[in-house]
């Protein structure tokens, strides 16, 4: 399992290696929604800076583990201060 399948919220055809990722002439970004409340979304497209796919699939993986690492630190500052 990725990175990517363990953060909770995030949608992921594992059949598809290019989730989140849009091809903007060339040039690969990566694509999310975020619901930053209960009632609005948030379209999220962040160029990735590469045209080569390989590239764009690693930094994208990149980025997700490090959301993941950012969560799992919120969520342990927040069981501290309980």
């Amino acid at each position: 399992m990725s990175t990517i399948t363990k953060l909770p919220g995030i949608r992921v055809r594992t059949d598809n290696p290019n989730h989140h990722l849009w091809n903007n002439h060339g040039t690969w970004f990566l694509h999310y929604t975020v619901h930053p409340t209960p009632f609005t979304k948030e379209r999220i497209r962040r160029s990735l800076g590469t045209k080569d796919l390989e590239l764009a699939r690693e930094r994208r993986d990149n980025f997700f583990a490090h959301l993941e690492s950012e969560a799992a630190k919120a969520a342990l500052r927040k069981e501290v201060a309980a």
